[in-house]
């Protein structure tokens, strides 16, 4: 079939499998370009089919050759539908893994239930003996609690008083003002149960106790922190409240695994274009003026350029991990250097529907929501017929 994007709101309900297989390929070929890392072999990565969870899994087995476990919810393909991208993705990455003689075996299931974490953990004890790096990259927004069976909905809100400021639509490039109403504290819990550091816990927790981790094994979970345009409604707001807990979670992990010298980092990762941020109003206006500056100056990071250099100069550089005061790996350096959010406030108050494509970089946002989507990616040819069913060889 002919396969093109179709929008639904912030959401792409179609994907190409050819445009997602070409971007896994952009990513190896980028890891392989900037050498070995001497980093983990054995390596389990929840949530392991998009984003940072996908660029973690392709560093880990072509930077430093490691076998990996890919585990991750995502909607498989049917005759005239095609799958969700993160299947495309993992179908890719896993063929590319085979065909270079590396280990990689995937899961798809719901990450935060008991039965894919017990499938997962005979799968390790199965194949692996042991995994001594654990990459915890879950985006959902929503959780049924495995113990009370209760589904908690995350929302993204601030906290205390209406948020009121600029936001914009990607699509037309329509600048407006949106106002947001704050949270109660019912809507605060749940978000901190879905996106807070709990399952994260149980995860180790389960690895643990069935002594499925290496002696110094590392977990790293994800998080963001961002500029102050932006901290009322994400930092200071409900979302802030959950990564506030998952911070929080990885001293109480360390602590868990002090008898096996294991260590939990958080990562405070650089704002990219996802599905959740393309969603979140003010974001994609911060994004399209922080790439606008990155680009110009020469540093500008995607998810694959941000992992590669996680690994490389801060979790193996055979020194101990530099952290920040509250004990956070910050790649996000790059973007919070002071000279660069000076120029993006200095933009965000000059920004107007008319000027945004001149002062911001909104074509880039476009094409890089499109290529999560496996649309717009260089070298693929969109007229010719594409197989919408694709199989996951660990999976089929």
């Amino acid at each position: 079939m002919i396969i093109e994007p179709r929008m639904r709101g912030f959401i792409c309900t179609t994907s190409h499998p050819k445009g997602c297989e070409q971007n896994v390929k952009n990513q190896i070929e980028y890891i392989k370009s900037k050498g070995p890392i001497n980093g983990a072999k054995k390596v389990l990565v929840i949530g392991a089919s998009t984003g940072f969870g996908l660029a973690s899994r392709i560093t880990s087995a072509f930077g430093s050759n490691a076998g990996t476990i890919g585990v991750f919810f995502e909607k498989p393909p049917t005759e005239g539908k095609t799958a969700s991208p993160g299947w495309y993705n993992s179908a890719a990455f896993e063929n590319e893994a085979h065909a270079a003689g590396l280990y990689a075996k995937s899961i798809n299931g719901d990450a935060f239930s008991n039965e894919v974490k017990q499938q997962t953990l005979d799968l390790i004890k199965a194949d692996l003996g042991q995994v001594d790096l654990v990459i915890y990259s879950l985006a959902s927004p929503v959780r049924m609690h495995p113990v009370t069976g209760v589904l908690h909905r995350s929302v993204l809100k601030p906290i205390g008083s209406t948020f009121t400021n600029k936001t914009v639509d990607f699509h037309s490039g329509k600048v407006s003002e949106i106002s947001i109403e704050p949270c109660n504290e019912e809507e605060i819990a749940n978000t901190v149960a879905v996106m807070g550091g709990e399952d994260w816990a149980m995860w180790i927790d389960a690895l643990k106790a069935q002594n499925l981790l290496a002696p110094g094994a590392t977990t790293v979970a994800y998080s963001y922190i961002g500029p102050s345009l932006t901290e009322a409604v994400y930092r200071k707001g409900t979302i802030g409240r959950a990564k506030d807990h998952l911070e929080a979670t990885a001293f109480a992990i360390t602590d868990s695994l002090a008898n096996i010298d294991g260590k939990a980092f958080v990562s405070v990762n650089k704002a990219l274009v996802t599905q959740a941020s393309s969603a979140i109003p003010v974001i994609p206006l911060y994004i399209s003026l922080l790439y606008k500056i990155m680009k110009e100056e020469g540093i500008h990071e995607g998810c694959i350029e941000q992992i590669q250099r996680l690994y490389q100069e801060r979790l193996y550089t055979g020194n101990k991990v530099p952290v920040d005061e509250k004990g956070r790996i910050r790649i996000d350096d790059l973007e919070m250097r002071p000279d660069v959010q000076e120029k993006v406030a200095k933009l965000w108050i000059e920004a107007v529907t008319e000027n945004l494509s001149e002062i911001g970089d909104l074509e880039g946002y476009r094409k890089d929501f499109y290529n999560l989507f496996g649309f717009d990616v260089e070298g693929v040819d969109y007229k010719a017929d594409a197989n919408e069913v694709v199989n996951i060889e660990s999976i089929a």
